[in-house]
């Protein structure tokens, strides 16, 4: 019997037209205790920088809050965007959050800006230099922090990443290229593609991490997952309504608009206006909308094509409380648990 397909999330802290991005936390904080009840697997937490759009400057930190106020899903970064800071503190933070909630820590970590040019300049300690691209090496040496293995000859072996106990963060490699399956694949690390971001190669990246994976420490054999749009409504007509702000915010991302997440309404008509464009492209459309039943037959032929046993959903609407509903009803159709309404 083939083993059921494992849920979790992935959050950006989006904030809603209206609102504000100290509220998008706190809706951040709601929903991880929701999705805790609901039974989903993992709980992740994105960065990025100086957008309206979205909150999650440090997912770190409300990492922190969020195991206070959950019980047993995993927690992680959707990811630590390595290139801006060393991996002596990253190891540190994530030891941190081990030693707080230990065995359901991940690290996730990318090579992505997670902002634009200007801001990852900002984020930079010395600016009289070019941005290094030593993305490698980068993760060779966090990963050599968390282990402490630095060969015995080398200056960091004698470095000790506090706190010390068993055990440790699971690592990811994040992506949404070729190039990263790659890595993940040559570092032997588990993998998750952002299809929901990018997805022209989703097939070809997580084809090229299972064909080239070499076992590590990490993995025996490959493991990969991919994070797709979704949202749910209790009708077709419903989903497709509310997914016009996410719709309208793809087109606005492609534009260098930042904007906050526009009302469904607001979306509709400014996306007539201009002309109803589309930046759908590549095998699976980014977000899935629908009903729960058709969400799920969506979700579980991506998998089984793709060969994967967890997707990890993000979803975005205008209005809170819908996009809690839109969870819980595709738990309530996985079967992970009864939704609050009937609990």
């Amino acid at each position: 019997m083939a083993k059921a397909l494992q849920l979790s999330i992935l959050d950006q802290s989006p904030v809603p037209a209206g609102s504000t991005p100290a509220q998008a936390l706190q809706n951040s904080v709601e929903l991880a205790r929701k999705v805790d009840q609901l039974g989903y697997h993992r709980f992740w937490m994105s960065e990025h920088h100086a957008m309206d759009t979205l909150a999650c400057t440090a997912p770190e930190i409300l990492l922190a809050r969020i195991g206070a106020e959950t019980k047993q899903i995993r927690l992680g970064s959707g990811g630590i965007m390595l290139p801006h800071y060393t991996p002596l503190k990253v190891a540190e933070v994530f030891r941190t959050l081990h030693a707080l909630y230990p065995g359901r820590i991940d690290l996730g970590i990318g090579r992505a800006p997670g902002g634009g040019p200007m801001e990852a300049l900002a984020l930079k300690r010395d600016r009289s230099t070019k941005m290094l691209d030593d993305f490698p090496d980068q993760v060779s040496e966090l990963l050599a922090f968390l282990a402490q293995d630095f060969p015995q000859q080398h200056p960091f072996a004698r470095i000790r990443v506090s706190p010390q106990m068993p055990g440790g963060p699971d690592v990811w490699m994040l992506g949404s290229s070729l190039w990263s399956a790659s890595a993940a694949a040559e570092f032997g690390l588990p993998y998750a593609f952002a299809h929901f971001f990018s997805g022209e190669s989703s097939r070809a990246a997580i084809e090229t991490y299972q064909h080239r994976f070499t076992p590590s420490r990490y993995r025996s054999e490959p493991e990969a997952m991919v994070a797709v749009g979704a949202i749910c409504a209790p009708t077709q007509e419903e989903a497709d309504y509310l997914a016009t702000s996410v719709r309208l915010l793809q087109w606005r991302i492609r534009q260098g608009d930042r904007s906050p997440i526009a009302s469904p309404e607001d979306a509709q008509r400014e996306l007539k206006l201009l002309g109803n464009p589309t930046t759908e492209s590549g095998e699976w459309p980014r977000y899935f909308a629908g009903t729960p039943a058709k969400v799920k037959a969506n979700l579980e032929h991506m998998a089984d094509a793709l060969g994967i046993a967890e997707i990890v959903v993000n979803t975005i609407v205008w209005d809170h409380p819908t996009r809690l509903r839109s969870y819980e009803l595709l738990a309530a159709e996985f079967g992970l648990i009864a939704t609050s309404s009937q609990a």
